[in-house]
């Protein structure tokens, strides 16, 4: 693992450090992490899909599956016991006395019953330790199960968060539309008076007019999308589409971030990923595996017995005396078998191989998941504090040409230019704060955070 990471964890000193959210290297706090926006209808949210979401109820059930896997994997370094019962009936042929012939004599009575009951039991020792490799490589799958249900919970709020930014985002980008869209509604009906007036002509009327068609143009699309995004928060708490509407529709302002991220070193993320540990933990049970495969190679050593009692009636199974028994061990060794056994052992041994692949591939993964929401969560705010910068002086710019254009100073085209830069550059900031706190969404995520709150699962 690398020493720190290649990405910077510090802002530049020309952005303003009131406006930043500043990365650390202290030790990563990642358990509950969308508290840091402060936001209680994003933790409510969440809440609400790590008990209801489907997905998670899904990882679940393969856990119980698992320590289901387990109990069948133990059971054999128990012995066995079963019971039986059985009745048969069954007829000789005549036999002739003085020549020993058979000749099939229908007169004579030569059928006889059985009646048998009893117990036997078998048990084969784990000498060479095949059973218990079994057992073991049947831990190991727990604990992944256990991890693939970790690596959910961290997927969940993340989409969780990530769709409830989109929300916010679409309705703060539908209230400045609408805001954008009162002014130009106004400076419309100045324009009006002064042609009506004689002051300009049909050209600037037209021109305000186009100008007001087209940012209300951008208002249906914004409202679709707020709907889609609700529809998808309620299916990801595990709701029908339309559950959450009521709660969501009423505008609320973008998540703000946290004053400073500590994201840890590198080689926390080895303890931290869920995915890393689950890949982790299918090594160790394909290696386990190998063991129970060689253990083929071995001698098989058991024990064997029976207890019961027979007769020709069924009330004879209750005397005792008409008991049997046995017992005593037995030993068997593969002597040839085509090569199965040790195709087996390659078979495991190249499975293990796969998973050490997997392994490395995720713990790779995981660094530059990390390596990349560290960078794009750095340079979004150096570029929201440009556009921050660029609002300013667009409204600076509308304010000077719409006093020059209600002096007669300039015609209205600059009025057009300067409120369309205003509102591509207000639409732009409201989307980099939410790709600002996306970016740290995904930081958590790739920092492997949430899944320390889940409750456990039976």
């Amino acid at each position: 693992m690398p020493p720190a990471w290649a990405s910077p964890t510090t802002l530049p000193s020309n952005v303003p450090s009131t406006q930043a959210s500043n990365l650390s290297t202290a030790a990563a706090n990642t358990a509950q992490w969308w508290t840091t926006f402060n936001d209680p209808e994003l933790t409510k949210l969440i809440e609400q899909g790590v008990t209801g979401n489907l997905d998670i109820r899904q990882a679940e059930s393969r856990l119980r599956q698992a320590r289901a896997n387990r109990g069948v994997a133990r059971a054999d370094l128990w012995p066995s016991l079963d019971a039986s019962g059985s009745y048969t009936r069954a007829r000789s042929a005549g036999v002739s006395r003085s020549s020993g012939t058979v000749v099939g004599s229908s007169n004579a009575d030569n059928s006889a019953s059985l009646y048998q009951a009893g117990f036997d039991a078998s048990w084969e020792l784990d000498v060479f330790g095949g059973v218990r490799r079994n057992v073991e490589a049947a831990d190991a799958d727990i604990q992944a199960a256990v991890e693939d249900r970790r690596d959910v919970m961290v997927s969940l709020t993340a989409e969780l968060a990530t769709a409830y930014l989109d929300l916010r985002s679409f309705q703060r980008r539908i209230a400045i539309a609408k805001e954008t869209l009162e002014l130009q509604r106004h400076n419309a009906d100045l324009t009006r008076k002064r042609q009506n007036a004689g002051f300009v002509s049909g050209l600037d009327l037209a021109n305000a007019e186009a100008q007001m068609a087209n940012t209300s143009s951008q208002i249906p699309p914004l409202e679709q999308q707020v709907r889609q995004s609700i529809y998808n928060i309620s299916v990801l708490t595990g709701k029908e589409p339309g559950a959450l509407t009521a709660e969501l529709d009423s505008d609320a302002p973008i998540p703000t971030t946290p004053p400073e991220v500590p994201v840890g070193l590198p080689s926390q993320l080895l303890e931290r990923r869920p995915d890393v540990r689950r890949s982790e933990r299918q090594l160790a049970a394909a290696t386990a595996r190998i063991g129970a495969a060689k253990a083929d190679l071995f001698p098989k050593f058991s024990l064997t017995g029976s207890l019961g009692t027979s007769g020709s009636r069924s009330k004879d199974l209750g005397n005792w005396d008409n008991r049997f028994w046995s017992i005593g061990p037995s030993v068997s060794w593969p002597i040839f078998d085509a090569g199965r056994i040790r195709a087996n052992i390659n078979v495991q041994d190249t499975l293990a191989e796969q998973a050490l692949l997997t392994y490395s591939q995720a713990v790779l993964t995981a660094l530059q998941d990390v390596e990349n929401a560290l960078i794009a969560y750095a340079k979004e705010q150096q570029y929201r504090q440009a556009l921050t910068d660029t609002v300013v002086a667009y409204r600076r710019a509308l304010d000077l040409a719409t006093r020059l254009y209600t002096n007669g100073q300039t015609d209205y085209l600059n009025v057009v230019t300067a409120q369309g830069s205003l509102y591509n550059a207000e639409d732009a900031l409201v989307q980099s704060d939410r790709t600002v706190a996306a970016n740290l969404v995904a930081l958590y995520k790739a920092l492997g955070g949430g899944w320390e709150s889940i409750p456990d699962a039976r």
